[in-house]
């Protein structure tokens, strides 16, 4: 019989849905929706520690700015994916003007994007310090500074 409670939570899912590294259960962020908020103010606004496992999500000062790294990393990776999906459904050629449709339809794609990015690229940075623990209700969270 499969016990719920004791499985490993899938890792691609916990980044996905956002959640704690350490736990892959507690949010990361105070509000699941970067878009709720139409001013943009709140895209950060996380908790302190993980509400499950007390993980510390802001490790050191200046933790968060290699988070550009990792934002220009997955850009980069949106924008092949939507050339390689126009050249197969549309085409690109050199007698038309197909290739400014795409730089348009790309420039549109990252900027709406980009603030659901800008959180992933936060919880996939945190992915490489901090590791799953499948006993992080009996041992006590990495500590930092």
């Amino acid at each position: 019989m499969n016990n719920k409670k004791n499985t490993r939570p899938n890792y691609y899912l916990s980044i996905l849905k956002m959640r704690c590294p350490r736990c892959r259960k507690g949010k990361m962020f105070t509000d699941n929706n970067p878009y709720k908020k139409l001013t943009l103010k709140h895209i950060f606004d996380m908790h302190g520690n993980c509400p499950v496992c007390g993980q510390q999500y802001d490790m050191e000062p200046g933790f968060w700015y290699g988070t550009g790294y990792v934002s220009y990393a997955l850009a980069v990776a949106i924008s092949t994916s939507t050339f390689v999906a126009w050249w197969v459904l549309i085409g690109i050629s050199t007698e038309d003007n197909r290739i400014f449709g795409w730089l348009i339809f790309n420039a549109l794609a990252l900027v709406i994007l980009q603030p659901w990015m800008m959180r992933l690229s936060r919880v996939i940075y945190m992915r490489f310090f901090v590791s799953y623990d499948e006993d992080y209700e009996r041992t006590s969270p990495k500590a930092f500074e």
